[in-house]
């Protein structure tokens, strides 16, 4: 008897133990159900509310869009045109501020201003809107963004700013491209436009002496590649030359090479040399091709506006949403009033 006595602790202990795991598995799939549970009963709930109160929401939304829809018959139509540009030298600021400044002017109904500033008559400077400018957002400017820090600051800095941060320090104003939107009353207004909004970012003394530096210094880069590449072309024709009359002479007697395949070469050095140098070379094309201008213009203005018009723009669709909306927050304000009142009780 006394022999199977620790079997049969064993066999407890271990039954004991199934049992806590089971009751462990219990409670998270009670928790699971329970959430379950609460998101189903938060659905039924709402379907109810709404269907208790349907005539209400329905009539408020009726009344929305009928006063929507004669809003919309009222209002004029209204023109948009597109104009896409990519910054440089972080001259964003200034068009960003530039943009806000124009839509000022309308806000203020400065009709003279506005006149002065894009050289309009009175009808067409009357005609304009809204000016509207946007990033284009684009997860490969973060990037780009990011590792050009990288490249820049030591690796005991970036250690302590992780991508994570950059990205949520990255702003608007960081963003490649950006998309400036003008709203009239006249599709034919747009034409010119352009010239006046790049214009007052290019001129200024600031970005202009910048753009100059720049273009001179890769301009002196491109020079100092162009010259390393020659000299490398030439050490490799020259060291051709060797390598053939080296040939020749061996080719009188038999000489044995030890060294095989394993040996580096001179000419492959030099061409590893050159082909390096193309790469550099290119990216400071490329660099060249995009900071030559401090905006480079991507698409202009449209000379014919397109009519703006859809569900969201539809002042009737807009006015009947809101009124839904605004009856919903009215009916569970009163319920939540309610229950406040009784919880008192």
């Amino acid at each position: 008897m006394a022999t199977n006595q620790p079997n049969t602790d064993e066999e407890v202990d271990l039954g004991s133990l199934f049992v806590i795991i089971g009751k462990g598995f219990s409670k998270i799939f009670n928790f699971i159900g329970s959430i379950f549970k609460g998101i189903f009963h938060f659905i039924i709930s709402l379907l109810l509310f709404l269907k208790e109160h349907q005539h209400k929401i329905s009539i408020a939304t009726i009344i929305g869009f009928i006063l929507g829809a004669f809003i919309e018959i009222k209002s004029p139509t209204t023109y948009s045109s597109e104009l896409l540009l990519q910054t440089n030298f972080k001259s964003s600021t200034q068009l960003y501020a530039d943009i806000q400044y124009y839509n000022d002017l309308v806000k203020q109904k400065d009709t003279a201003r506005i006149q002065k500033t894009f050289g309009l008559d009175q009808d067409d400077a009357v005609s304009l809107k809204e000016f509207v400018i946007e990033p284009l957002r684009n997860e490969n400017d973060i990037i780009s963004g990011y590792n050009d820090l990288i490249l820049a600051v030591d690796t005991l800095t970036i250690r302590s700013y992780d991508f994570q941060k950059f990205k949520t320090s990255f702003t608007d104003l960081d963003y490649n491209l950006h998309k400036v939107t003008v709203v009239s009353e006249k599709n034919d207004v747009f034409e010119g436009l352009d010239q006046i909004i790049i214009s007052s970012v290019v001129e200024n003394a600031y970005f202009r002496n910048l753009k100059i530096l720049t273009n001179e210094n890769l301009n002196r880069t491109d020079s100092i590649y162009r010259q390393n590449l020659a000299q490398v072309d030439s050490l490799r024709s020259v060291y051709m030359q060797v390598m053939l009359a080296e040939a020749k002479k061996e080719s009188n007697g038999t000489n044995i090479d030890l060294g095989g395949s394993k040996r580096t070469t001179k000419e492959i050095e030099l061409f590893e040399s050159s082909k390096e140098i193309n790469e550099e070379l290119g990216k400071t094309l490329n660099e060249k091709s995009e900071k030559y201008e401090v905006i480079n213009v991507i698409s202009n203005f449209q000379p014919i506006g397109n009519k703006i018009e859809g569900i969201r723009e539809n002042k009737a669709f807009q006015l009947a949403f809101l009124g839904a909306l605004l009856m919903i927050g009215v009916l569970v304000f009163l319920k939540l009033n309610r229950y406040l009142e009784n919880y008192k009780k």
